[in-house]
């Protein structure tokens, strides 16, 4: 199963404050905030939302295609991504902008204050999925993560046209879309991930109910953090995963992207959704607990053994033959 991963290139400026941001914010003043944080740690690491779930599906085994645009200081990137199983093929480079940047502040609280640069992402809307499509060969889906919004409404309609399933994932671009956007980008999904601030936050853009939107995509899951994951389908009991749990987190950012590449990865290899989320949990405990969303090192017998722990023997066995041949 092939998978095209489409959305966000990114260098990522992470630091950390040691303190709590709620106990800067003054409820009487929310409408004029001007705040400075002292950081006493800043990382610079590669990151982008489909550049980060494609390089744990290419760390499995998947050989994702990655569709995005990023800038002219992306050689080194793109070569760092292929040799970790990632086609770049299709990604558009920019002959005059830099690829995009996240800078990120997480206080001790692990809460999170974030501010993107588009750079050569605004030039995504001019990536045509189809003609990829026709040169690398037609995936058997198509992950829709956050971008330009011109170019996700343009990647979900032409999936749709072509009949290859859609996973929406729409996350931190949710804020900057209308209700028409917001309904077109969902409809007809047979996926759609948010967490559980994207979730309500999607219901209020849509305008749709929880059980309007249920009706709208196949599968809907939202990662809890440290609760774990729900999956919803409409008629169906809610199914909970429970997370991996771990004492050793050093950096939230690009979890919920280890939880997707790993979810996609277990229904690549046709296991049932409820171990898809526990190999995703698995993959998004691994990253907790390194700095950077691509620092990390994938160990088949690590993974296992967290499966084991958390959900049985008999689930971790389900995986062995699959994570035996992960490099």
């Amino acid at each position: 199963m092939r998978i095209a991963v489409t959305g966000s290139i990114a260098t990522d400026h992470l630091m950390v404050f040691p303190g709590r941001f709620a106990e800067q914010l003054l409820k009487e003043q929310l409408e004029r905030v001007s705040l400075s944080f002292l950081a006493d740690r800043l990382e610079v690491h590669r990151g982008g939302v489909a550049a980060n779930i494609s390089l744990g599906l290419g760390l499995l085994g998947l050989n994702p295609v990655l569709v995005g645009a990023a800038g002219l200081d992306f050689a080194e990137y793109g070569a760092w991504l292929r040799a970790n199983g990632v086609d770049t093929s299709a990604v558009r480079v920019s002959e005059t902008l830099h690829t995009a940047r996240f800078v990120c502040t997480t206080d001790e609280d692990q809460n999170q204050i974030a501010t993107f640069y588009a750079g050569a992402m605004a030039e995504a809307p001019r990536i045509d999925l189809a003609e990829i499509a026709a040169r690398t060969g037609e995936p058997a889906l198509v992950l829709v993560g956050a971008d330009d919004p011109a170019a996700m409404l343009r990647h979900t309609a032409t999936a749709h046209r072509l009949g290859v399933p859609v996973a929406a994932d729409p996350s931190q671009q949710l804020a900057r879309l209308d209700r028409d956007q917001a309904r077109q980008l969902v409809d007809g999904a047979r996926l759609l991930f948010t967490n559980e601030y994207e979730a309500a936050l999607l219901l209020e853009r849509t305008g749709w109910s929880e059980q309007d939107l249920l009706g709208q995509v196949g599968t809907w899951i939202t990662t809890l953090g440290a609760d774990g994951v729900s999956l919803a389908r409409s008629g169906e009991p809610r199914l909970h995963v429970p997370a991996v749990p771990t004492d050793e987190i050093a950096d939230p950012t690009g979890a919920g992207d280890a939880f997707r590449a790993g979810f996609l990865a277990g229904l690549a290899w046709e296991l049932p959704q409820e171990q898809a989320a526990q190999l995703g949990c698995a993959l998004a405990t691994t990253v907790l607990e390194s700095v950077g969303t691509q620092e990390y090192k994938l160990l088949p017998s690590d993974l296992i053994a967290r499966i084991d722990a958390t959900y049985g023997h008999e689930v971790a066995r389900a995986f062995e033959p699959r994570l035996a041949v992960v490099s």
